[in-house]
């Protein structure tokens, strides 16, 4: 198989596609992590900064799944069709919820009455918890496996088939991260009564993500097969799960001296280096089968040509730096507190 940099195309698409989930779950998972406190804040004024804070960045920070969907269409278009039919309803369930977010953030000041901007105050709390929650699911699945059978197959077991027991908590611990990353970003975008708030809720936010992580850790250690045996086979790796608990462990350290912008950082890195794992006791699998190991679908039964994965990795090339330059004149141009004005949401 023809390689680039000693690296077969095949792998290096699974790392862009990875990459670009990365970004979204980084960049967006603030976004959502704001959201899901919305209802905490009680003044309309707190609301209002709250959904500003993100104001300028959240249809931007948008595009990473819009990239990755594509590029896992274009790169692994097996994969893509299975997971999508397998997970349909979880899927749209996204859908509509994405949506609904958006409208949210549009109509909320849309009208000054009360029990309008309640209305909206509620379903944006309720849309941004709700997406947090389903990807987790999501993520949960992907790793536990699916009933895939020969010729790629795929067997329906009833319409909320995606909802169990290791799903469930890896959709409360995705919650739980994206709500700590939310804090910590509020918290860098405001000051007075909603600063002094927002620092308590770092807080609730760390003890909610230790608790349900510490459970999910375990319940993947002792009922999801194989990964053990992967690091037992591959000791170097065991580094990932070390940098991911030392860059836990610093996130309060630094909370409790008020280096808010650097536990950001730390929250972020973290966020990076669980799906770090997540991409490396997968590899080269995208989606187990629970039926037999014959049926999984790797990087190589599910990839496009290697001509187009050749050509994609060009645009890949090209396009990376100038994202780059853009996000960072973004969040360049964004950064500081939140200042109300007559453009403001």
């Amino acid at each position: 198989m023809e390689t680039f940099l000693g690296i077969d195309y095949p792998t290096w698409w699974f790392l862009v596609i990875g990459l670009l989930f990365s970004g979204y779950a980084i960049l967006e998972g603030f976004d959502y992590g704001a959201g899901a406190w919305h209802l905490v804040f009680k003044d309309d004024l707190e609301r209002r900064i709250a959904i500003n804070a993100i104001g300028p960045l959240w249809d931007a920070n948008q595009v990473w799944l819009i990239i990755g969907a594509g590029a896992l269409f274009a790169g692994f278009p097996v994969m893509y069709s299975i997971l999508l039919s397998a997970m349909y309803t979880p899927f749209m369930l996204l859908l509509f919820m994405l949506v609904l977010r958006t409208a949210c953030i549009k109509f909320r000041s849309a009208e000054p009455a009360r029990w309008w901007r309640q209305m909206w105050d509620v379903l944006y709390a309720v849309s941004n918890i709700s997406i947090s929650f389903l990807l987790g699911v999501v993520l949960g699945n992907v790793l536990q496996g699916l009933p895939i059978g020969e010729d790629f197959s795929f067997e329906n077991r009833g319409f909320f088939q995606f909802l169990n027991p290791y799903s469930i908590l890896t959709g409360i611990t995705t919650l739980a991260l994206f709500m700590k990353q939310g804090a910590l970003f509020l918290l860098l975008k405001s000051e007075g009564n909603m600063y002094e708030k927002t620092s308590k809720l770092v807080w609730s936010s760390i003890i909610f993500f230790v608790v349900s992580f510490s459970i999910t850790s375990l319940y993947t250690l002792i009922f999801i097969e194989g990964i053990v045996e992967k690091f037992r086979e591959n000791p170097v790796f065991f580094v990932l799960p070390i940098l991911s608990l030392l860059s836990i462990a610093n996130i309060p350290r630094l909370v409790h001296k008020k280096k808010y912008f650097y536990a950001f950082v730390f929250s972020s890195l973290t966020m990076a280096f669980l799906l770090m794992l997540v991409a490396f006791s997968l590899y080269p699998v995208l989606l187990i089968s629970t039926k037999d190991s014959l049926y999984n679908i790797t990087i190589y039964n599910a990839a496009s040509s290697i001509k187009s994965l050749k050509i994609m990795l060009t645009f890949v090339v090209i396009g990376t730096p100038l994202i780059a330059l853009y996000f960072g004149f973004l969040y360049s141009t964004f950064r500081g507190k939140v200042k109300l004005d007559d453009t403001s949401y």
